[in-house]
């Protein structure tokens, strides 16, 4: 275990430690000045990783002299004393954050508060050794200032919290903080600080102890909520900007554009980039695709009205940890722009390095989950195959719904029956169909529909009939897509085919894999293909044919940090209540949460407040029902069993990361999809 004495402050969530005050925007061809080239991220201080910002040495350090400043002050009784012993991120820029690390050594008589010259110490512990305060210190007795409660130190921040316009102070997430232990920090603070100052909680741990010891405090919630910008995926892109408002914007995005989502929508069109007016979670699927994709992509308050002067205009976008940047091209500029990749009528297609997994269509058997493992992906897609593999990996405390596949042969016997490859021939040929949008949406949901009424051969369908009956009791089921073209390590395809939830006839059940087969047509399948790389004809659909279940909650989750890749011990998790399908959807911003593997402790970013779910209906389908408000979600114990499960698939995996979803039955979590978690960047 490492010791934690990193200066970095924690004033700010994980969300909040990953984004900035919004760039000024006022005028519209001038370039945003960005922060100092070697401005470091506010991010949580961990206790595993020590992201030390060094100071200037050598003749840079001559540069910018720094007066003579004490070791410590017992107490800042203006904001020039805090001035003098502050440390600043970001200076100079709209994030900046100024904040000042304290001392409190409680075996003093009476306990003594050092406020330390933070920019000359970056670690407590130096301090500590560095004044003689304790100069022998071993690491053991280090740790135990963060994890006992008769410790002889308490180690904190004092930081000023721009975004709502206070003072605050705070410990390190992983501080096993205990009511006592709080009651006398905010005495010494409150006794020995010059203005209004409040707790900041950075676990679940520190909200129970501060409610306890009757502390006001803000959370990291509440400073979420008061931020103008976030960071979704970083990078850089040219292209036109293009306000959308409404689903028909959505159809008509082209590649080029750098689209402005006044709404989350379900699917996207591939775009150069993606700004949005609402957040969302990290595992929407339009966050997702952007992730898939590698294209900037980031949440901007009031995003519609900041940009407008550049609608329809060539810009170049930058998104950064510490805020967004946008500039005007000139117009020498816009015409040195390479050219775009353009789709051949004859596949769809941009030329590309994206690989359909190669179909074995010797197989047409129904093949059973307990049957299934990696190597079935040929015949059924990635994502039956893993949910074998899951099932055969036996996790405690888990189970995956029995059911059923429906291999590849039986797609490409059907199309090849009804003609599919000359239908797509004569859509590709209508006129427009290449260059506009609408043309080609129009025409692929008359594909989609005639594919619905195309007869399946009598045998096959009786055989599905058979195989739910007999396999699982010819209950209710989710009808799932697991195609050759979704689910891999390079493109995960989310969002981009249907499922038909909660199928209970044998009628439905066929007209259900018929649905999943025609989502190959989806327009957003079709353009997220095209610019990956993948033809037309190189598709196909196997479907997975799963058990229903009435889940109390439901989510994802992701074995690694989504907004930080250093952060490999760290566990993210969105839920939502019921059943999970509005979680990923991104229109409703889930519960999120962050655990540390390492430091223990449990981060809340946000909390869902909907008051109500999707349950199964005993007539088919999904019905909407209220729940009780204000009811959080995630109870730390589900949040630390989530977490031990998402390590043991990411094992079963070969250590690879996994985008995972899962629902919880009574005390059991039920494992419904795993795939790897792609991330791209420009």
């Amino acid at each position: 275990m490492k010791n934690q004495n990193n200066t970095r402050p924690t004033g700010r969530s994980r969300f909040k430690n990953r984004s900035a005050i919004v760039f000024s925007m006022a005028a519209a061809a001038a370039t945003l000045v960005a922060g100092p080239a070697d401005a470091q991220l506010a991010r949580k201080p961990s206790y595993y990783q020590q992201q030390n910002q060094p100071q200037p040495e050598g003749p840079a350090a001559q540069l910018v002299p720094r007066p003579a400043v004490p070791s410590s002050l017992p107490a800042l009784r203006s904001q020039a004393d805090f001035d003098q012993l502050a440390r600043v991120y970001d200076a100079g820029t709209p994030m900046q954050l100024a904040h000042v690390l304290f001392v409190v050594d409680r075996q003093a008589k009476p306990p003594r508060m050092y406020y330390i010259d933070t920019p000359r110490y970056q670690l407590h512990v130096r301090f500590l050794r560095d004044t003689r305060l304790a100069p022998n210190t071993v690491k053991r007795e280090i740790d135990r200032n963060y994890l006992v409660p008769d410790r002889r130190f308490l180690f904190g921040t004092l930081s000023w919290q721009q975004n709502i316009g206070s003072f605050t102070y705070e410990f390190w997430e992983g501080d096993k903080l205990t009511a006592p232990l709080l009651r006398q920090a905010e005495q010494q603070v409150r006794s020995s600080f010059f203005g209004p100052v409040k707790f900041k909680t950075n676990s679940t741990l520190h909200e129970r102890v501060a409610k306890e010891a009757g502390i006001d405090f803000v959370s990291q919630e509440a400073l979420i909520r008061e931020q103008p910008f976030l960071p979704m995926n970083l990078g850089t892109a040219t292209g036109r900007v293009r306000i959308v408002e409404d689903d028909a914007g959505i159809d008509a995005l082209l590649p080029d554009d750098i689209a402005v989502l006044r709404q989350v929508p379900i699917g996207l069109p591939p775009v150069a980039a993606v700004l949005t007016e609402r957040p969302s979670t990290a595992l929407s699927h339009v966050n997702l695709l952007a992730k898939g994709w590698g294209i900037p992509n980031a949440y901007v308050r009031d995003a519609a009205a900041v940009l407008k002067e550049h609608a329809g205009q060539w810009v170049a976008l930058k998104v950064a940890s510490s805020g967004y940047q946008v500039r005007r091209l000139t117009p020498e500029e816009i015409a040195a722009l390479p050219p775009r990749a353009v789709r051949t009528a004859a596949t769809g297609a941009v030329p590309g390095s994206a690989r359909a997994i190669r179909p074995d269509l010797r197989e047409s058997r129904l093949l059973l989950l307990a049957s299934l493992r990696a190597r079935n992906s040929a015949q059924c897609g990635v994502k039956a195959a893993n949910l074998g593999a899951m099932q055969a990996a036996h996790i405690p405390g888990t189970s995956v719904p029995d059911g059923f596949c429906i291999p590849f042969a039986h797609y490409d016997r059907f199309m090849r029956a009804n003609g599919l490859a000359d239908r797509i021939a004569r859509m590709q040929q209508q006129p427009g169909f290449a260059s506009d949008p609408k043309v080609r949406q129009k025409a692929l949901a008359q594909l989609r529909d005639e594919i619905v009424q195309w007869p399946v051969d009598a045998a096959t369908a009786a055989g599905w009939r058979a195989a739910w009956q007999s396999q699982l009791g010819g209950g209710g089921v989710f009808v799932r897509s697991s195609s050759n073209s979704e689910d891999l390590p390079g493109f995960s395809g989310a969002g981009l085919y249907t499922t038909v939830p909660n199928v209970k006839t044998g009628d439905a059940l066929e007209v259900a894999v018929k649905k999943v087969w025609a989502s190959v047509f989806n327009p957003e399948a079709w353009e997220a293909r095209a610019a990956a790389g993948f033809g037309a004809e190189s598709v196909l659909m196997g479907v997975f044919v799963q058990t229903a279940i009435d889940s109390a909650n439901a989510g994802v989750m992701i074995t690694r940090d989504p907004f930080d890749a250093g952060h490999p011990h760290i566990t993210y998790i969105s839920a939502k209540r019921g059943i999970g399908i509005r979680v990923v959807e991104g229109r409703r911003v889930a519960e999120q949460v962050m655990y540390s593997s390492w430091s223990k402790a449990i981060q809340v970013l946000s909390r869902s407040a909907e008051d109500t779910a999707l349950q199964l209906d005993k007539d088919g389908g999904v019905k909407e029902v209220p729940v009780e408000a204000g009811r959080n979600v995630l109870t730390d114990d589900l949040v630390v069993r989530l977490s031990n499960v998402g390590a043991a698939v990411k094992r079963t995996f070969n250590g690879v990361d996994q985008d995972i979803e899962w629902a919880t039955v009574g005390d059991r979590i039920v494992l419904l999809q795993a795939r790897p978690y792609v991330e791209r960047r420009r």
